[in-house]
């Protein structure tokens, strides 16, 4: 790919470097810059979504028929790089980024016109009833149960580590409907038009961070419409492995933000003291140890290119799976990077000072304020979306299966 930009794009650059200097709030800065994981401060988030949406921007991965932008690949990396470098808060990917994709994919057309403009707008936000109690990176072993009574089904069972249940007023979910056969056979993808039905339950669970990102959630006799179902009764697998393309994936790059990451780093390694003299920024092994994640972050971002721009690289069965286990892995070497340039300034516990409008000065810099709460929050990168270890089992066995 062609990375020299033409007079025509560099005029896109700034277009869109002018709309971020001017439109987000303070507020929606704020929680841009205190975003410490892959989801942002809820509220300030979705006020964003909806300037974006007024802007045309929220779905640049989404086709134009749907409501995407219709751009270029590298007008999108354009929109990424600087997004990031304007610290504003990443949309929320359930929504955008899973359900959405899905529905434009696999979606009867009533469904499409029910559900795709509400998030679009950023009106609806869905959260991801997947994982139950063991049940996480073995997620065929579901035993969340939905019986057939009529038109609808009556859901029993929980699921836990639901992103944002608490803010979400719909979910897409799996369901077991069947015993029969091998235990991938018997699952249906359902959509819930609420989070409030009669016998379900939302509970936040807090994280290592101090915040209510995750929860779980009770079905006692649920009763939900079967028109919320996507494909066929009992083949939600198949719709759910087609989801995962989207979630592993992604129509959004990750390396713009790890280059942000890496930027904040080095600024601070500047005017960080050695101990062995000078700054930081100065030593040879950090400068060593430095380069070389800068070296693995800008190759995710060529794959990442050659992805979106249509290579048959991102046709290959495993490369989903490659490209979560590289994404992810990169993260939790930024966040040590990070946490190794602020020390032990990045400590203290400032749950307050973390919370956007609080007003709280937080204990040394902005930096080392983030640092922390992100290497905890990116423990779980290498789990969520399948852990790592089942990642390497799949690409193994897709190569295994090409040979």
């Amino acid at each position: 790919m062609n990375v020299e930009f033409s007079p025509e794009l560099e005029a896109f650059r700034r277009e869109v470097a002018e709309f971020f200097a001017t439109a987000p709030t303070p507020a929606i800065r704020e929680a841009g810059r205190k975003t410490t994981s892959v989801f942002a401060p809820f509220d300030q988030c979705m006020a964003w979504h909806q300037i974006l949406y007024q802007k045309g921007w929220a779905a640049p991965h989404w086709p134009k028929e749907y409501g995407g932008t219709g751009w270029s690949v590298e007008q999108r990396f354009i929109f990424a790089e600087e997004y990031r470098k304007a610290d504003l808060p990443p949309l929320l990917p359930q929504s955008l980024g899973m359900v959405g994709p899905l529905l434009i994919d696999l979606g009867t057309e009533e469904q499409k016109a029910k559900y795709l403009p509400p998030i679009l707008k950023g009106e609806d936000f869905w959260a991801q009833g997947y994982s139950e109690p063991g049940s996480g990176s073995d997620l065929a072993s579901l035993s969340c149960r939905a019986e057939a009574d009529g038109d609808d089904y009556i859901i029993n069972g929980s699921k836990i580590w639901t992103t944002y249940a608490h803010h979400a007023n719909r979910m897409f979910m799996l369901v077991r409907t069947s015993t029969d056969g091998k235990k991938q056979a018997g699952i249906t993808f359902l959509l819930l038009d609420r989070m409030d039905y009669p016998g379900m339950e939302v509970r936040p669970i807090y994280g290592l961070d101090g915040f209510p990102e995750q929860c779980e959630v009770f079905f006692d006799n649920v009763r939900v419409p079967q028109s919320g179902r996507v494909g066929e009764e009992n083949q939600g697998w198949s719709v759910a492995k087609h989801l995962l393309k989207h979630e592993r994936g992604g129509g959004n790059a990750a390396s713009p933000t790890l280059m942000r990451y890496l930027e904040r780093a080095r600024e601070a390694a500047g005017q960080t003291p050695s101990p062995f003299g000078g700054m930081l920024a100065d030593d040879p092994v950090f400068q060593r140890d430095f380069g070389e994640l800068e070296a693995d972050v800008i190759s995710l971002s060529h794959l990442e290119k050659l992805a979106i721009s249509g290579h048959e690289i991102a046709r290959d069965p495993a490369f989903p799976s490659m490209n979560k286990t590289i994404n992810s892995e990169l993260i939790q070497r930024a966040s040590v990077m990070m946490s190794r340039v602020s020390g032990v300034g990045g400590l203290a516990r400032q749950l307050e000072a973390l919370r956007v409008g609080s007003n709280v000065e937080p204990q040394g810099s902005e930096f080392d304020l983030i640092t922390m709460p992100l290497y905890l929050n990116s423990r779980a990168t290498t789990i969520y979306a399948g852990s790592n270890e089942v990642q390497r089992d799949l690409i193994a066995r897709s190569l295994a299966a090409g040979a």
